[in-house]
């Protein structure tokens, strides 16, 4: 299952740094956009898997519209980042990250 939420991207130290407002401010950095959007994707997926893991509820994702990225930095005293911010949509795939990062053991039969 796929899941989209808007994160907000800024320069901060020659990085780029990421917050997403609905998943609790939940955060993460990368060296470059690129870096950073994958960093996003890889933040959100540990986020929303452990919370369907812990039979947790998802936050609703806001409208990309409805999210002010200079509000947002202006709460973390970070207004001076606010001219290099902009919001963008993460999608993740859950059902892929689940494969991959089971808990499920396995069994596994060797032959010498």
């Amino acid at each position: 299952m796929n899941y989209v939420y808007p994160a907000v991207f800024y320069e901060e130290e020659g990085k780029i740094s990421v917050i997403f407002p609905d998943l609790g401010n939940l955060a993460t950095f990368g060296d470059n956009v690129a870096d950073a959007m994958r960093m996003a994707v890889d933040a959100c997926d540990q986020y929303l898997f452990t919370a369907l893991r812990d039979s947790e509820s998802l936050p609703v994702p806001s409208a990309l519209g409805e999210i002010d990225p200079t509000a947002i930095l202006k709460a973390f005293e970070m207004e001076s980042a606010a001219d290099s911010a902009f919001v963008n949509m993460v999608l993740v795939d859950m059902t892929e990250y689940a494969r991959q990062h089971s808990d499920k053991s396995m069994k596994k039969t060797y032959t010498y």
